[in-house]
């Protein structure tokens, strides 16, 4: 009989991605890579490639209940990330029985707005966000368009970010990541981490590729998997970052639209240089 070994293991709440480039597809893919075991509670079916997004098929809420139970009573997770949670009631409901399981190390990736600036939930999302899931992060990672939504904070100037990180931070979450991408169009992309004790920036050169679905999914992923080691939040955050990267920096081509982040290169690259 083989030996057993004890994996750490992390779980995804969050839509389906039919073309495997983001949501629960691309997070067990970089749960995978990075060595965690992986679960998924879906919230929804998407019909979707590179080209764009052709349908959305939420589960029912009794279906989203039975997932979640199903995982408390057998897989208690060692972190979670939640992803697209798709309506206000689906964020609640996904809030309470993360409160009930008592589950810790909560990454709240707040997909709420696009990457070309359409906003994908309503009000009633927006609300339920700020008032449910914040309190319930170990980190939330918005995008500019996500966090100035969540704030109401017009972003455009390094001080005004840093005021949306400390309400973000004010409003429940332990650490906010407010991520560069839409910030600006210069050479280096900086992420802005606060704690709310300290901000920090995490520079990176900004790779000119239309390949760039799935970002933030997968950032998110990486650091559910690194909370899931036991990491503390600062070294998850700095090691998520140079895992979705790399991905970026070594993109693959699939598909007409825009491609996906390559997961697998991170591991490729770890393994070529020792």
């Amino acid at each position: 009989m083989g030996q057993l070994i004890k994996v750490s293991k992390a779980l995804t709440i969050a839509g389906s991605d039919s073309g495997g480039g983001a949501g629960i597809q691309a997070d067990l893919k970089t749960f995978q890579e990075l060595g965690v075991y992986g679960m998924s509670v879906l919230t929804a079916v998407t019909a979707q490639n590179t080209t764009g997004v052709q349908g959305v098929f939420p589960v029912s809420i009794e279906g989203l209940e039975a997932q979640l139970a199903s995982i408390a009573s057998d897989l208690t997770p060692d972190a979670i990330k939640t992803g697209m949670l798709f309506s206000g009631e689906y964020i609640e409901r996904t809030a309470y029985m993360i409160r009930k399981f008592a589950w810790e190390n909560v990454v709240v990736d707040p997909v709420m707005v696009a990457k070309g600036g359409a906003t994908l939930l309503g009000e009633e999302a927006l609300h339920a966000m700020k008032t449910c899931m914040l309190q319930l992060a170990k980190i939330v990672t918005p995008n500019i368009p996500e966090a100035e939504a969540l704030t109401g904070i017009e972003i455009n100037s390094p001080e005004a970010r840093e005021e949306a990180a400390r309400v973000l931070f004010d409003a429940g979450a332990d650490h906010v990541v407010v991520k560069g991408g839409h910030f600006g169009n210069g050479d280096f992309v900086t992420d802005l981490v606060f704690n709310g004790i300290e901000m920090f920036e995490l520079i990176e050169k900004r790779i000119q590729t239309k390949n760039t679905h799935g970002t933030g999914c997968t950032f998110s992923a990486a650091l559910a998997a690194e909370l899931a080691y036991g990491r503390k939040p600062e070294s998850a955050i700095v090691n998520a970052k140079k895992y979705i990267q790399t991905a970026i920096e070594h993109g693959i081509d699939v598909g007409s639209g825009h491609g996906p982040v390559n997961h697998f290169a991170y591991r490729r690259i770890a393994h070529e240089q020792y």
